[in-house]
């Protein structure tokens, strides 16, 4: 089973308009960085307990 990649070094490859391209240095995927957000906020919403937890 593969491991899934959770980017944590990054660094931006290109700017075009007012998107910037940012590239995993472990994994080698290219995204933008409004997705690489929305994939910090999912990670950190799972491992943050919800209130129904408590």
């Amino acid at each position: 089973m593969a491991t899934v990649c959770r980017h944590p070094k990054v660094r931006v490859v290109s700017r075009h308009e007012d998107t910037e391209y940012v590239e995993c240095l472990d994994c080698g995927e290219v995204f933008d960085s409004e997705e690489f957000r929305d994939m910090e906020i999912e990670a950190t919403a799972e491992t943050e307990p919800s209130m129904e937890d408590a």
